[in-house]
């Protein structure tokens, strides 16, 4: 996979805020999902990687007794510490981050958050084996981000499809690949659960300012895609407006 930290860095940058205000990143079912199921107490440490607008070291801050969240964006963490600030909260503390090379030492917290981002990363084997490295014997890694389908011809159309709009997009793995990334950096699986969740075309496509060339380019792939990528995304094309489906997948897994 490519190195797009660069681009990482240009694009959530300009665009920060945005990640602040969305309904996508802010809420919905699989962040309540995670903090229902890691079960986080009151004396635990949390690492939240890549925490964008801040919105999972918000909902796992009032539970734990400390929170640190990290980005490789420095626009991108000032916009989350403002938003978490205002909100009153005071047990985070902010740190830029590469999440490929935590600067943590081992076994310093009891959890390590990450989601919707790692589609973004250079390299999820590594960055993987980061989150195990930097939790404590028994202490939990809670992943959420999206997943393709197994369908080779679909993966790589849905991970063009996501660059066309979004040019610091990476790769979206599938199951199998995330199951192996965790099997390799020595985390024993504890859950695993997808969801679908809906897109509107002209607010995904608006979260990045993309400029009508590209969301007629974007339009026309998702008229023309194989089938098993149109089994995937399911859009919905009428005059109202354009909506498909994304993968999610949720995982939970414990350092020995």
């Amino acid at each position: 996979m490519s190195d797009t930290r660069d681009l990482v860095r240009q694009q959530f940058g300009t665009h920060a805020r945005n990640y602040v205000d969305s309904h996508d990143h802010s809420k919905g079912e699989s962040l309540d999902r995670m903090l229902a199921l890691v079960d986080p107490q009151p004396h635990w440490r949390a690492l939240d990687i890549a925490t964008g607008g801040g919105h999972t070291a918000l909902a796992f801050a009032p539970v734990v007794r400390e929170v640190v969240a990290t980005d490789l964006t420095t626009e991108m963490l000032a916009a989350a510490e403002q938003f978490i600030r205002g909100k009153g909260i005071t047990n985070v503390s902010f740190r830029v981050a590469d999440a490929t090379a935590l600067p943590f030492g081992d076994a310093e917290f009891d959890l390590v958050t990450c989601r919707v981002a790692p589609h973004h990363f250079p390299d999820c084997a590594r960055f993987v084996r980061e989150m195990a490295r930097v939790l404590r014997p028994g202490g939990l890694a809670a992943l959420v981000d999206n997943v393709v389908p197994e369908d080779v011809e679909a993966a790589r159309f849905i991970n063009a499809f996501e660059k066309r709009r979004d040019p610091s997009h990476n790769w979206a793995y599938t199951q199998s690949a995330w199951l192996r990334f965790f099997a390799d950096a020595g985390l024993a699986l504890r859950h695993a659960e997808t969801f679908r969740k809906q897109r509107d075309f002209d607010y995904w496509t608006g979260m990045m300012s993309v400029d009508e060339k590209t969301k007629a380019d974007l339009r026309r792939m998702l008229e023309t895609m194989p089938v098993a990528a149109h089994a995937a995304l399911r859009p919905e094309i009428n005059p109202q407006g354009i909506k498909f489906y994304l993968t999610e997948i949720l995982l939970i897994a414990q350092r020995g």
